[in-house]
């Protein structure tokens, strides 16, 4: 610009590129390469549910037209010509339904390659090209030239659905998405080649695919593949119709694959890609998980959850995680979900109580939430339980060969028992109730996830029992026996000794009843007779996340496996039924019954209970709320917080304890958790499950020196 008033005068504006469809939603049908098979085109439509209906096309031929089912949209991944029988029948379908707004296409390298052969250009008539051309030519010019001009417009990749779907031929790396170049236009076409040749005179292709990360969903086709499956959110859908396969669509959201076989062979492949599958073979995705990336892990990270916006994790704890998970960690494939820590609830005011329901039930209240639900708080040690219906279906869904029909972990991802035998009679177990209470058939499943408490917690605490609890007992009771009988000597010739006297008979019998505590809690585990599960989350099962269902569902669905159960021998039934309560948090007659059923609780030895709120996820005006505070009992606490934490000046000291910190601990694992979840059942990468059961763990870990 040359002056100041050109400056003033000159506007600025945006101009959105072709490929940038993102404000269209769907929901879409992606059709993988056509090639001329018009029958088998017509047959996946009416199977998507498309009206079909046959017409004169007005130029001495029959066309057909097509109408979607009402808000979907049909998506062309281009290759709509060459090798196959009726290539003019596809070009009038597909122009027609584009033209009409009910469908989108994009080109493939045989349509280029007939534009520029129809444009005059010297292109070498191989790969079907000869078939396109002899069936255009029967066509009036007229065909042939919209058909010309419709193929030379078609835009390179689109971006779909705010940026959630791209759709391109042979694929699109992450860094090109949205993207207009000539270097963004040969990828879309013909994919990541080397310029090499194999021995059946083909491109030898980069497999794009295994490294890709972007967060869209990639649709594309190009190279036929027997069966179309999920890699790192991508999927070639070009499942060979014109080789004899079948002619795939992916119904999108839905991630639902249709397919209708191919009439017959219309060319010979020049390299064979009908394979037939073996029953243990891996999927793509699945081999491509043997192997997690540690960069994937390192430094920083933020996550991004549906329930609580990002989580950031500190590089510090995340090295302290990766040291835990690769020295102790069960295989990844199938770490799920681990557990989120429980806030206890407010401090209670009242005498000799340091929790209390009354301020349980307030919280939940505050939240503006009636109902809660009160769980008998068990003695053991979080157990998440897999368990499939047999080893194919582990092998199938879970990618582990060799491994059994599940596992049994703990909250920080390690398995739970030493001793596999003792693990797989468990998971046997139950298998066994969940077969006798018709569970894989009422879910449609093949697989379970349950959140559970195993005990007795000295299954897995022993040595904790042993070197913690069971010293400072024992040694507390030694040194404190001696203190009493010298003290009471003394006293018989110094009268003055007795409040000094009293107040160590006081010390012994409170490091009585610690020992008395965790006796409770403690018994010897010499086989799976000695073993209770107590499961009460209903986690998961194929397709489903059970985070949509209440409490009271998760107990009920429980309760039929639990009473399913077989009972072998008089020590009962492996699975325990986990007694709960609903009260109703406005009501006191309901509040107090609540309470009075926590003291029943503790004062028969229980350790306390759980308050959830009724709903699995539950939210306020003031956001995300709480999913389960604890309220223990006053002896249980004794082993949490020393054995003499009830003497007046400790109990006071402990009532100025602060739940800031672990609460806002407790909502961001509880959104890692269950975005774990939604992911694995989502059939996402396992990077991307393990991820957020990474960042759970290194939540949960002391931070160590990133210099160290």
């Amino acid at each position: 610009m040359s002056s100041e008033a050109e400056v003033e005068e000159a506007v600025v504006g945006r101009t959105k590129l072709w490929n940038d469809l993102k404000e269209e939603h769907g929901p879409f049908d992606i059709i993988g390469d056509v090639h001329g098979c018009l029958n088998e085109l017509l047959a996946l439509f009416s199977k998507l549910g498309y009206e079909v209906e046959s017409r004169t096309d007005g130029l001495g031929g029959s066309s057909y037209a097509v109408r979607p089912s009402p808000g979907r949209k049909a998506v062309f991944l281009g290759d709509l010509v060459d090798r196959g029988p009726d290539v003019p029948g596809v070009l009038q379908l597909v122009m027609d339904m584009v033209e009409a707004g009910s469908a989108l296409c994009i080109p493939g390298n045989h349509d280029v390659k007939l534009v520029k052969k129809l444009k005059g250009k010297d292109v070498r008539v191989s790969h079907g090209l000869a078939e396109s051309l002899a069936q255009l030519e029967k066509m009036p010019p007229e065909f042939k030239g919209r058909a010309l001009s419709f193929l030379n417009d078609l835009v390179s990749h689109y971006v779909l659905d705010g940026g959630k779907l791209v759709v391109a031929h042979a694929g699109m790396k992450e860094e090109m998405q949205g993207r207009s170049s000539g270097k963004v236009r040969e990828f879309a076409l013909y994919g990541d080649t080397t310029g090499e040749t194999d021995e059946f005179g083909l491109p030898v292709r980069q497999n794009w695919a295994a490294e890709y990360r972007g967060e869209a969903m990639v649709v594309y086709g190009h190279t036929p593949v027997p069966e179309a499956e999920w890699l790192n959110r991508t999927i070639n859908i070009d499942t060979g119709c014109v080789f004899g396969g079948k002619l795939t669509a992916l119904r999108y959201p839905e991630k639902q694959l249709d397919s209708v076989p191919a009439e017959r062979i219309y060319s010979e492949p020049a390299k064979p890609f009908l394979t037939k599958s073996s029953p243990t073979r891996l999927t793509p995705q699945q081999e491509h998980d043997d192997i997690l990336d540690i960069t994937d892990v390192l430094g920083k990270r933020i996550i991004t959850t549906r329930l609580h916006r990002t989580v950031s994790v500190r590089e510090e704890n995340a090295m302290a995680a990766l040291e835990a998970m690769s020295r102790f960690g069960a295989n990844p494939k199938w770490l799920m979900y681990l557990p989120p820590t429980m806030s206890p609830c407010e401090t209670s005011q009242q005498a000799d109580f340091l929790e209390h329901p009354a301020e349980a039930f307030a919280y939940f209240r505050n939240q503006d939430l009636a109902q809660v639900v009160c769980e008998e708080k068990h003695m053991g040690s979080r157990a998440i339980v897999i368990v499939c219906r047999d080893e194919e279906s582990a092998r199938e869904r879970f990618g582990v060969t060799g491994e059994g029909i599940g596992i049994c972990y703990t909250r920080t991802g390690r398995r739970f028992f030493d001793d596999k035998r003792l693990e797989e009679e468990l998971l046997k177990e139950v298998r066994s109730a969940l077969d006798g209470a018709a569970i894989w058939e009422e879910l449609h499943t093949d697989w379970v996830c349950l959140d559970c408490e195993l005990m007795p917690w000295s299954a897995k605490a022993q040595e904790l029992l042993r070197q913690q609890y069971a010293a400072v007992g024992a040694a507390s009771r030694a040194a404190l026996a001696e203190t009493v009988n010298a003290l009471a000597k003394a006293r018989e010739r110094n009268g003055e000794l007795g409040s000094l006297l009293d107040r160590y008979a006081h010390r012994q019998a409170l490091a009585s009843q610690y020992a008395d505590a965790y006796r409770r809690y403690s018994w010897p585990v010499t086989s799976l007779a000695d073993i209770k599960l107590a499961p009460f989350h209903f986690l998961a099962s194929e397709g489903t996340v059970h985070s949509d269902k209440d409490h009271a569902w998760h107990m009920q669905i429980l309760g039929k496996i639990c009473q399913a159960s077989v009972q072998k021998q008089e020590k009962g039934p492996l699975l325990q039924l986990t007694p709960y309560q609903v009260v109703n948090v406005t009501d006191p007659d309901s509040q107090l019954t609540g309470v009075r059923w926590w003291e029943e609780l503790t004062a028969r030895g229980g350790e306390g209970m759980v308050v959830k709120p009724l709903e699995f996820v539950a939210r306020s005006r003031r956001g995300l709320v709480q999913p389960a505070v604890k309220c223990r009992g006053r002896e249980y606490l004794r082993i949490i917080y020393g054995l003499e934490y009830t003497m007046p000046e400790n109990l006071e000291r402990l009532r100025s304890r602060g739940l800031g910190a672990k609460r806002s601990l407790a909502l961001r694992e509880f959104a890692l958790g269950l975005e774990a979840l939604e992911r694995f059942v989502g059939r996402e990468p396992l990077r991307r499950v393990h991820e957020c059961v990474f960042g759970v763990l290194a939540l949960e870990c002391e931070p160590v020196d990133p210099r160290l």
